[in-house]
């Protein structure tokens, strides 16, 4: 069905997905990602509710986590201001 190159060059990419990460991260390093995503969730989450007026297509940066908790709890709901207050604290 393919040609011996490509079988072989998917069995190896089929067992490196199983494999464990290599990454290695600090805890601090891995608890600024978390932040980072749980901030971009937010942004897309509640964009309607508290983010109409931005580009919906705006990157959230980690120079960005404060704001969005901030607008979050400013101008949302309970459950807005609840991810919110999360991400500020």
């Amino acid at each position: 069905m393919y040609p011996g190159s490509v079988r072989q060059y998917l069995a190896k990419i089929g067992r490196r997905g199983g494999q464990r990460s290599r990454r290695h991260l600090d805890s601090e390093t891995a608890r600024k990602m978390v932040r980072l995503r749980e901030a971009k969730r937010a942004f897309r989450t509640f964009y309607t509710e508290c983010f109409w007026s931005y580009d919906p297509n705006y990157k959230v940066t980690q120079n960005d986590i404060v704001w969005v908790g901030q607008q979050l709890m400013k101008h949302g709901g309970r459950r807005a201001w609840q991810a919110g207050a999360k991400l500020c604290h």
